[in-house]
C-alpha cells in the first residue's frame, strides 16, 4: 500500500471500507450488504480497491443499483477519488446462502442463530 510520501494519498483500510459498505442496503430486503454476507472480499493494491460482491441470486434486479452504491460509499472514503480505481466485481462462486448472513441479520429476519 502506498502512502502520502509516495505522492498518492493512502487508501482507507479494508476494515474501514467494510464499515462504509454497511451504508449500502439491498433495497429488496432492507438490510446492508455486509450483514447479508454479500461482500466476499476487499483487496487494496496500489491505486486500486477491488471489492468482490455477490447478490442473493444472479437474477437480482438491484445489482446495478447496489454496485453504484458501493462505488459511491467507497469513493466517499478516498482522500482523492480520482487517484483510485474502485473495481467492483460480481462473483457467483461460492453461491450465496443465508448461512453467510451475520447473526444480526439472521435475528432481524427472525431466523435462529
Amino acid at each position: 500500500m502506498q502512502s502520502e510520501m509516495d505522492g498518492i494519498p493512502a487508501p482507507p483500510s479494508a476494515d474501514a471500507i467494510r464499515e462504509a459498505l454497511r451504508s449500502v442496503d439491498d433495497p429488496e430486503v432492507g438490510m446492508n450488504i455486509v450483514d447479508l454476507g454479500l461482500v466476499y472480499g476487499v483487496d487494496i493494491a496500489p491505486q486500486t480497491i477491488r471489492i468482490e460482491l455477490t447478490m442473493t441470486t444472479p437474477a437480482c434486479p438491484m445489482g446495478d443499483l447496489i454496485t453504484d452504491d458501493v462505488h459511491h460509499a467507497v469513493g466517499a472514503l478516498l482522500p482523492d477519488p480520482a487517484a483510485w480505481n474502485v473495481d467492483v466485481e460480481l462473483v457467483w462462486e461460492p453461491a450465496w446462502t443465508p448461512a453467510l448472513m451475520s447473526e444480526h441479520a439472521r435475528r432481524a429476519f427472525g431466523w435462529s442463530v
